[in-house]
């Protein structure tokens, strides 16, 4: 998809993968086997799925994150994908000797899913050469926190211009995470968020984390409500009911869906709504990133809630 030439820039910064996905019954059990009749092979990866829902979001969608080198097929087939999304990966880092990550990934009939991943060590050396360059002509940065020493300078460089930082705080890291405190919106996953506070509760989790940004903060919980903070109080959101097929890629639609409303002038409750509502449709289709929806998709799904 080829987004308006007035639509918002959205940078995705981050991991990329790809996922080999098996829809299963159930799981297996530990030593057990089990068979499916459906399988793919997608692009993945917090930022990559992002850029995905943005561009078919209606949004104008960059990736910058590292890769193998150009020898590597699978990286290859990663940048050939997001190109036919319409994605510019001019920001990719190809890493010399490396191969990209892969994820073996098993859905199971209630949407649920178990995931193992192979990560090449050496990916995690890039380092984005012009960070105040890649942020040029960019709307709004998106950044996951998989590759933190990559995508901090990058960070730092778009709110030196101005431009509103959404970080997806997916990954568990410490309270006196210095990423944590650079972004205008951190956006963590319910599972982050208890890893990163040693709180069950996600309401005192965010209370925590307060004096360490100036950040808005949220935080996901699935199909639980999402919380986020204002005023010094923990508000809710609820989520859209729906019955999901598969939550793979659902937390980055979620995130790329805030990143766009954000980008088009919507204050970050309206934004987290929007997001909800491409991630709850997202859950209905299998296929992970494959499965987020397009902006008609997503106004209709809305203009029914009202």
């Amino acid at each position: 998809m080829v987004s308006s030439s007035n639509a918002p820039v959205i940078l995705c910064a981050g991991i990329a993968v790809q996922d080999i996905v098996f829809r299963v019954e159930q799981f297996p059990q530990p030593g057990g086997k089990c068979m499916t009749n459906e399988f793919i092979v997608i692009s993945g990866g917090c930022a990559v799925n992002a850029a995905i829902a943005v561009a078919r979001l209606g949004g104008r969608a960059r990736y910058a994150g590292p890769l193998g080198d150009d020898n590597d097929n699978v990286s290859n087939q990663l940048v050939a994908e997001m190109a036919r999304e319409g994605i510019d990966t001019s920001g990719v880092v190809r890493v010399a000797g490396a191969t990209a990550p892969v994820s073996g990934i098993m859905v199971d009939a209630a949407g649920e899913r178990m995931i193992v991943t192979h990560r090449d060590k050496r990916v995690e050396t890039a380092r984005i050469a012009d960070p105040d360059k890649l942020v040029t002509g960019v709307s709004l940065l998106l950044a996951d926190n998989r590759f933190p020493a990559l995508v901090r300078p990058v960070c730092e460089a778009a709110r030196r211009r101005g431009i509103p930082v959404v970080l997806d705080a997916d990954r568990p890291s410490v309270e006196d995470d210095p990423l944590f405190a650079i972004p205008t919106h951190v956006i963590f996953s319910g599972e982050c968020l208890r890893a990163t506070t040693g709180l069950d509760d996600l309401s005192a989790g965010l209370q925590r984390m307060a004096p360490r940004t100036s950040a808005f903060l949220a935080v996901s919980d699935g199909p639980g409500p999402v919380r986020y903070l204002t005023g010094g109080a923990v508000r809710t959101m609820p989520v859209f009911k729906i019955e999901a097929i598969d939550t793979l890629a659902a937390g980055d639609v979620f995130h790329a869906g805030i990143a766009l409303a954000l980008a088009e002038g919507c204050d970050p409750v309206s934004a987290m709504r929007f997001g909800a509502a491409a991630a709850g449709l997202k859950c209905t289709r299998f296929g992970g990133s494959m499965g987020a929806p397009k902006r008609a998709e997503v106004d209709a799904f809305l203009a029914r809630q009202s």
